[in-house]
């Protein structure tokens, strides 16, 4: 056993050391982070009970093809899907190359490309009215006003939207967003959107400074995604809205509406910040699906 083996082994399980290593030199996400992490020690667990022996770093080097099938058939009995037997297999791949075994060739689940599906404008503001209407206060009605006209208005991730910070006020005519592995954007900000974020920065009954959370909690702390994603359940019910409303479903609407006025892919995926091209052109597909259902809903001989 070398030293990489026996500080692994010794210190912490190597499931943790990837975890260390995603977070901290590959800047992966605390969400991708926990999910690949997980995904790792499932490996280990179902590996001890396959082999009845301790898994250590040496034996998780000599896994094969034949053991990661039978787990994932394992995990298939557990109920997963076909998307999810993908992501678990991808992740258990990259902290197997990470341990330093041999690239395993190995043809995971066959997925079906889903076609994201655009929220139209009215739909977005009777969303974003029923919100702002059930919050108990004021300020937080405003805030989520405001939060839900930036993920449609400028094409935010919620998880974008939340990290940002006092430092953008007072609002310009643009926004620079720190996304993905710390990439940053700079993306315009429509009067209305930068109308509504400052209605609420009047309202807030906290400080706003430079190095706090612009969206606060009730209690003045970071506002959480999972309240804004609970808040849009709610309303979409209500609404009569389909189950893809979600916060993340504005930030389609966004890319889908832009690209049928003519938005140019590049200048989008820009806008977007995505890494690869390959990741705006799903767009494309959205675009031409849903000019398919204006043509169905509208033509008489449809």
């Amino acid at each position: 056993m070398d030293d990489i083996d026996r500080a692994m082994d010794q210190e912490q399980p190597p499931s943790m050391r990837w975890a260390a290593h995603l977070s901290h030199d590959r800047r992966r996400s605390i969400h991708t982070v926990r999910a690949y992490q997980a995904a790792a020690e499932r490996l280990v667990a179902f590996l001890q009970v396959h082999r009845g022996a301790r898994i250590d770093a040496a034996a998780l080097r000599a896994v094969d093809a034949t053991d990661l099938r039978a787990f994932l058939a394992a995990r298939r009995a557990e109920g997963i899907g076909n998307a999810s037997a993908a992501r678990e297999l991808s992740a258990v791949r990259g902290f197997l190359t990470w341990l330093g075994a041999e690239p395993l060739r190995l043809k995971g689940p066959r997925v079906r490309k889903g076609v994201p599906r655009p929220i139209a404008p009215d739909e977005v503001v009777a969303l974003a009215e029923a919100i702002a209407d059930d919050a108990r206060e004021e300020w937080t009605g405003r805030r989520d006003w405001a939060l839900l006209l930036l993920l449609y208005g400028a094409g935010l991730r919620i998880g974008e939207a939340v990290a940002l910070t006092g430092a953008v006020l007072p609002l310009g005519e643009t926004l620079v967003v720190t996304g993905k592995r710390d990439r940053t954007r700079v993306v315009p900000l429509l009067p209305q959107v930068r109308a509504a974020i400052e209605a609420y920065a009047a309202a807030v009954p906290y400080a706003l400074e430079r190095g706090a959370p612009l969206f606060r909690g009730v209690r003045g702390g970071a506002l959480s995604p999972g309240i804004v994603r609970k808040a849009v359940q709610a309303a979409r019910g209500r609404l009569g809205l389909s189950e893809r409303t979600t916060p993340h479903a504005l930030r389609h609407s966004f890319a889908t509406h832009l690209l049928g006025r003519g938005a140019d892919l590049r200048q989008l995926q820009e806008l977007l910040g995505h890494a690869s091209l390959s990741s705006t052109q799903v767009y494309t597909g959205v675009d031409a699906a849903h000019l398919l259902d204006v043509y169905r809903n509208a033509h008489p001989r449809a």
